[in-house]
């Protein structure tokens, strides 16, 4: 949210912690306002019309986790797709290439399961105990910060031809945009 929408936005959320007769105090504002600067005025707006008519929910006056949640996603949500962009470039990359997700947290999660081509070369039968070892260590990675994380994850061409003194090819580098659309 720009600085210039602030006064709106503090006028706009006012109206609806009045809707639930809620008040409207400098430290609930201040949070909110931290919470929302992410997003635009009208995604704020679309996201609180939709809590306000949510059958579920929208009897009980929205918090920011409930505003952020519906427009970022949660870290299970990150981390579910960040494994189908994982999984999807098993077979479509391999273990002999290099690849840059272009998110340092799937590049730390990988590392820590053993590295890319130990991704790749993982049987069938134990992709549903890798995904869940994946999701745990991502969300943890998301939430927490993963300094220290490759630029990219090293295949096993480059691993040899790095040892061998041969060119190095680019790594594949595949876009992570439901990723970066939901941070």
């Amino acid at each position: 949210m720009h600085n210039d929408d602030s006064t709106e936005f503090v006028r706009f959320l006012s109206d609806v912690l009045a809707f639930y007769k809620q008040d409207a105090s400098e430290f609930a504002i201040s949070v909110w306002l931290q919470a929302c600067r992410p997003f635009s005025l009208e995604q704020v707006r679309k996201a609180m019309t939709a809590h306000a008519t949510d059958p579920d929910r929208g009897q009980y006056p929205p918090k920011p986790a409930d505003i952020v949640r519906a427009l970022q996603g949660t870290h299970t949500d990150a981390a579910l797709l960040a494994w189908g962009l994982v999984h999807g470039a098993v077979s479509t990359v391999g273990a002999y290439r290099s690849v840059d997700f272009g998110d340092p947290a799937i590049h730390a999660t990988i590392i820590d399961l053993g590295g890319w081509p130990n991704i790749c070369r993982q049987n069938m039968d134990q992709l549903s105990y890798l995904q869940k070892r994946f999701c745990d260590s991502y969300r943890t990675y998301r939430s927490r910060g993963a300094e220290g994380a490759p630029a990219y994850l090293i295949g096993e061409a480059e691993s040899q031809n790095a040892l061998s003194g041969k060119p190095v090819a680019t790594p594949e580098r595949l876009a992570a945009h439901e990723l970066m659309r939901l941070q």
